[in-house]
């Protein structure tokens, strides 16, 4: 009984083996690729699978869409510029039997062509295309790569370029050469701006031309602009028709005193200003003959008088000279004057002339 019983555990253990590689259970989005004794029989799931144990083996197969980095890959491009360029490749399964007999291993197949796919393409393009023209090379890559990869049962969905990276002497010398761009732009934007300014200004002086009150109505609200913010100091500008008529006043007063010398004389002396009256110079009395002076002849004081007449009506000079000189007739003949007299003599002489000069200011 108890050999019985141990063979009956060893049978029962033999089952469950069996069992167990016979029955296999797939998932909706994996095929299983069928191999009795080393050959195709058929491509079968999902759901539960019958198989022959030690003579059938199953494969598995998934057939969802499998992302795929390609490495940093060094390009020169075709204006000789080295990058580095990685990318991302999307891709799934078609055909099951093709994907396991037709190439060894899909995954790595599949990487090995997107990477030289993408030296090829990008090799052939300009910097400026590489980061301008994105959509077509990505485009271009998808092609080529799906085209390979189409006999193993693999369908390349979408393949975008993720990140080109340049030399930094090269981004500094795109970088100088955006911002020359730019200023180009603002100056064309500048002078388009002034052009279209100096259109509308010469539209609106025209229009101001034909109605001279228009002019002034823009005066007024120029003024108005300019007291609305509170200032201390009030613009106010003056129209050039205001200054015509003077302008024109006064080129007839100097046209007509051009042409006549009397025209011209009455017009300076109506400007010239009147002198201040003349002050009256009091006489001096003679000295006496005891303190040096002469005695002097009637005629001779009536011809001293008309002298210094005619010195008080010219200049200030003349009349101190008249005045000196009678200072000096005094002191050449008869005695000497004591020096005391002398110097009062010419400080009243100094000082009638000071007022003198005075009053003709």
């Amino acid at each position: 009984m108890e050999v019985l019983g141990g063979v009956i555990v060893v049978l029962a253990i033999f089952v469950l083996i069996v069992l167990g590689s016979a029955i296999r259970i797939l998932r909706e989005y994996e095929r299983g690729v069928i191999f009795r004794l080393g050959r195709l029989i058929d491509e079968k799931g999902p759901g539960l699978i019958l198989l022959i144990p030690f003579i059938d083996r199953m494969v598995r197969v998934d057939l969802r869409t499998i992302t795929l980095n390609i490495p940093p890959q060094e390009v020169i491009t075709r204006d000789n510029v080295p990058t580095s360029v990685n990318a991302v490749c999307y891709f799934r399964v078609t055909d099951s039997s093709r994907a396991i007999v037709d190439v060894e291993n899909y995954l790595h197949a599949t990487s090995l062509i997107a990477q030289t796919a993408l030296r090829s393409v990008l090799g052939k393009a300009e910097l400026d295309q590489l980061l301008a023209e994105r959509e077509r090379l990505n485009e271009d890559l998808q092609k080529i790569i799906d085209d390979s990869t189409e006999p193993w049962g693999v369908k390349v969905s979408t393949v975008e370029i993720k990140d080109v990276e340049i030399p930094g002497q090269m981004q500094r010398a795109m970088a100088r050469q955006a911002e020359a761009e730019r200023e180009r732009r603002a100056k064309i934007i500048n002078s388009e701006g002034e052009f279209q300014a100096a259109q509308k200004l010469t539209d609106a002086a025209d229009i101001i031309s034909e109605n001279p009150a228009s002019l002034q109505l823009r005066y007024l609200q120029t003024l108005l602009e300019i007291g609305a913010n509170q200032n201390t100091t009030v613009v106010f500008p003056l129209p050039i028709d205001i200054i015509e008529p003077f302008k024109k006043l006064l080129e007839g007063v100097s046209g007509g005193t051009g042409g006549d010398e009397g025209g011209e004389g009455s017009y300076r002396s109506q400007r010239r200003r009147p002198k201040a009256p003349r002050a009256e110079v009091p006489e001096v009395p003679p000295v006496p003959p005891e303190l040096g002076g002469t005695s002097r002849e009637p005629g001779e004081d009536g011809a001293e008088e008309a002298g210094a007449g005619s010195a008080g009506g010219g200049d200030d000079t003349h009349a101190s000279g008249s005045g000196g000189g009678s200072a000096a007739a005094g002191g050449s003949s008869g005695g000497a004057m004591p020096e005391e007299e002398l110097s009062e003599v010419a400080r009243e002489l100094s000082k009638l002339t000071d007022e003198v000069r005075r009053t003709d200011k």
